[in-house]
């Protein structure tokens, strides 16, 4: 639960079996509550924030956290990491729950604050988990106390913080994006689990790595997942027992039919929904939407992926579909069970019916590897913004053509920087739409050469669509 305080004081939790520490870490406590990581050097993943020298770890290690907004898929770390933040900057934490509590407990928990700054000078880490449950005038009570610095609030959320955090807090709130663990990350914290005397230590099991490997993939980037999937392989084979890869598997099957209210296989059915929109089988789509639909899945986690397929598997071979996708999210917010879930069927038919390519997907990769690799190529001259005289006397600006004076509405100027000048990243290819957009930029190349551009430093030819 996101209210439940571990760590009730500014002191790192104590070791167990030391003084102070609970009496009991064990028995119904889930294995995921045990080993949550005590100290930023125990959390795995989130390099990009975390890594030496990123913005987060440098807010945290300077000891100044401002208010946040983490946003990450489940099991990424999002409530441990505000705690962590919290016991790493001796500040005070309060934590509840927009999905269980209201504006009232927010005001008792700023009047405790206002009282601890003014008694201690001790901070307070307001975190509130599930922020998007809060409606627009609840989130701007938050404003205030923000602003004047009684308390840091985090928030955290699964959902686009764009669309479900008003704008005067994200001005105030800057959003860090957590990412799933990868099955290497996963395959850490399980194998610290096995033997941490926390974890599982005192079992002596003897697991097969081929085990371990498959338990991490199933886990899908969610750590509490994969440490209720270990949790569960021990307890089907025993102390001292051998955990190989069949027994891992029955583990997963095992632990959804336990733990999931679905009783499905979860990750298995979303696999098979994601893998039959991209094979382009609408039956196979509308089987295994049923299928997690009757068993009790989160209907918006269903339209999530579905909106993912949309952008990762079609792209702008169908442009429309993505507004498909998003429209029947929105349809089923508006109308709800089981109305709604036609919405779903319907966006789900017509991904799987629609013409399929990769081409974004695959050349957003590259830019954002390429934007990685050159972080400090300067704008070219010709395209900056010159508001001022002095920028225009330095040449911003200078010799900018507006395109759609140009003949044909093309001019020959470049619009990369000069240390990936001539880079390709989007290719179309020859399905759908995408086949009109690669005939419309091989024309418009075509015109920028007859502009007395060359295109010799292009690092491949236009890809081909045949």
């Amino acid at each position: 639960m996101s209210d439940l305080n571990l760590f009730p004081s500014s002191d790192p939790p104590p070791n167990p079996g030391s003084p102070g520490a609970p009496v009991d870490l064990g028995g119904d406590t889930p294995l995921a509550a045990r080993m949550r990581p005590r100290t930023l050097e125990e959390f795995r993943g989130q390099e990009h924030l975390l890594g030496p020298g990123k913005p987060l770890r440098s807010m945290i290690d300077q000891g100044t956290p401002g208010s946040m907004i983490l946003w990450g898929p489940p099991g990424s770390g999002k409530t441990t990491l505000a705690r962590l933040i919290a016991d790493r900057t001796k500040a005070a934490f309060v934590g509840f729950s927009a999905v269980t509590e209201g504006v009232a407990r927010v005001r008792e928990v700023i009047k405790e604050a206002e009282e601890r700054r003014k008694g201690t000078g001790r901070s307070t880490i307001l975190f509130c988990d599930e922020i998007h449950r809060f409606n627009r005038a609840q989130q701007d009570a938050f404003l205030p106390h923000v602003e004047s610095g009684t308390v840091i609030l985090i928030g955290a959320t699964t959902e686009n913080p764009s669309f479900e955090v008003v704008r005067p807090l994200l001005s105030r709130a800057p959003v860090f994006a957590l990412e799933p663990l990868d099955p290497e990350a996963i395959g850490e914290i399980m194998d610290a689990a096995l033997r941490d005397d926390r974890g599982l230590a005192s079992m002596d099991l003897d697991v097969h790595p081929d085990a371990l490997q498959a338990m991490a993939r199933a886990a899908d980037g969610d750590a509490r997942r994969a440490l209720g999937i270990l949790e569960t392989a021990a307890k089907l084979v025993g102390p001292e027992g051998v955990l190989d890869r069949t027994q891992a598997e029955a583990a997963v099957q095992h632990r959804f039919a336990i733990y999931d209210k679905s009783g499905e296989e979860h990750f298995n059915t979303i696999s098979a929904l994601h893998k039959a929109v991209r094979g382009s089988d609408p039956d196979g789509a509308l089987y295994w939407l049923a299928r997690m639909i009757q068993g009790g899945e989160d209907p918006l986690y269903v339209a999530r992926r579905l909106v993912r397929m949309a952008s990762e598997d079609i792209g702008l071979a169908d442009p429309g579909a993505l507004a498909i996708a998003i429209a029947a999210r929105d349809a089923f917010q508006f109308l709800g069970p089981p109305e709604g879930e036609l919405a779903l069927a319907e966006a789900a038919v017509y991904l799987a019916s629609a013409p399929k390519s990769n081409r974004i997907y695959v050349a957003w990769k590259e830019a954002r590897q390429s934007a990685r690799d050159t972080p400090a190529a300067p704008v070219p001259l010709h395209i900056r913004n010159a508001p001022t005289a002095l920028m225009k006397e330095l040449g911003y600006g200078e010799g900018y053509l507006y395109d759609p004076d140009e003949p044909g509405g093309v001019s020959a100027q470049g619009y990369l920087p000069e240390e990936v000048s001539g880079r390709l990243f989007y290719r179309p290819g020859s399905a759908g739409f995408e086949q009109s957009i690669g005939e419309r930029l091989d024309r418009w190349r075509e015109q920028r050469e007859a502009a007395g551009r060359t295109e010799s430093n292009r690092e491949e030819p236009p890809f081909p669509r045949s």
